[in-house]
């Protein structure tokens, strides 16, 4: 099988590329750095690096006519709602047009091409009702969550309209090793880390929400089942379905490693955008024979080894 990888040296993509590297996969990795290389643990010579930036159209419009992947798994997007804020226009060229960019390539090019889009929880904004699932309507709080989501409506207009195999696969809070270590990236990671490193760490509202935690490597068993088995034109959520109270988890880095929590007043912008509590059932994806297998205890333990092997 040939698959494109877009973003396939970063947090979730070089999971996704240790785990599908074997002699029957080529697989091609396109990438904006080469700073993330030493993310991939197995890099065969089936696999192939390309650096280029995803809004170079015609670039990219020939290394899919020249490669011409089975599957295309689109990962590589702005993941910061934040920055879609400070450079909205950028965030839109980011998400919504590379993902129109390639589907459109596909059919151009009337490919038998497989296209996962990789989404996120924030797409849904602040739920009326718990736990979320694939039917629960989509109101996004941030420019990035409103970009997703059309990024979404795009794959599924093109399987209704054009018969392209698309999914759509969101995911809540994940984490574990490699993720980078900013706060703006991904809390969960950047709380694990500080508390690693014995530093203070900082929990809005006294910890009084909870969310759904998912270790990555539950998140990469999700896609790979999707892949697999999944049903032209379906989304499917990719989940723990369990509630972490961040007061709990708060304990948890505390009891393990001896940090100080502070509880600081939430910032403004972070009220206006926040989601709140957020829970979500996986129900539809381990009708496909998929189900999470590490705790939260766990999967604390794996990302706090590797942040200390580091």
């Amino acid at each position: 099988m040939k698959l494109l990888i877009t973003g396939g040296l970063g947090f979730i993509g070089s999971h996704l590329v240790d785990s599908l590297s074997n002699k029957n996969n080529e697989i091609l990795i396109l990438t904006k750095t080469l700073s993330k290389r030493s993310n991939l643990q197995n890099l065969t010579k089936n696999i192939k690096i390309k650096k280029i930036n995803l809004t170079d159209f015609q670039k990219v419009g020939r290394l899919i006519e020249n490669f011409k992947p089975d599957v295309i798994i689109h990962l590589a997007v702005n993941t910061s709602h934040s920055k879609s804020f400070e450079k909205p226009l950028q965030d839109v060229d980011s998400n919504i047009k590379t993902t129109l960019f390639m589907l459109e390539k596909i059919r151009q090019l009337g490919l038998s091409c497989k296209f996962l889009l990789g989404s996120t929880f924030i797409v849904i904004g602040r739920p009326k009702k718990l736990p979320v699932n694939e039917n629960t309507p989509c109101n996004p709080t941030t420019i990035y969550g409103t970009n997703r989501l059309a990024s979404e409506h795009l794959c599924k207009i093109y399987h209704d309209v054009y018969g392209i195999n698309t999914n759509i696969f969101r995911i809540t809070n994940s984490y574990g090793p490699r993720e980078q270590i900013k706060p703006n990236k991904n809390a969960v990671n950047f709380l694990i880390n500080q508390a690693s490193r014995k530093k203070m760490i900082n929990i809005y509202n006294k910890g009084e929400f909870f969310r759904d935690l998912i270790f990555v490597d539950d998140v990469i068993s999700g896609i790979i089942t999707i892949l697999r088995k999944g049903k032209p034109g379906e989304l499917y959520w990719i989940s723990s379905a369990k509630k972490t109270w961040f007061k709990k988890f708060a304990r948890i880095l505390q009891k393990t490693t001896g940090c100080e929590i502070s509880f600081p007043p939430t910032p403004g912008y972070t009220k206006k955008v926040d989601v709140g509590n957020f829970v979500v059932s996986n129900s539809k994806l381990k009708k496909l024979g998929w189900k999470p297998q590490v705790d939260i205890n766990s999967g604390i333990k794996k990302t706090m080894d590797y942040f200390n092997s580091q």
